[in-house]
């Protein structure tokens, strides 16, 4: 299992509705909108890091109101 942060921008006055999107995604942890240079923050999970880009590339980039994303794999060193 590979878990990750998916750091999000969105377009002005979007977060709140970005977030609940992505959060009935399958995989998707946790979302939740916050202050800073990111405007979402979300805990994903998948079997593999294949399947955690495709889950990003196929089903959170497409969420309207997104412009970036950033998914940072969680190491466990």
């Amino acid at each position: 299992m590979v878990q990750a942060y998916i750091l999000i921008q969105t377009e002005v006055g979007k977060a709140s509705t970005v977030a609940d999107l992505v959060g009935k995604i399958p995989g998707v942890l946790q979302a939740e909108d916050v202050t800073g240079p990111y405007d979402v923050i979300v805990r994903a999970q998948a079997d593999t890091v294949d399947d955690l880009g495709r889950m990003v590339v196929a089903k959170v980039q497409q969420v309207d109101g997104i412009t970036r994303t950033l998914t940072c794999p969680v190491v466990h060193l």
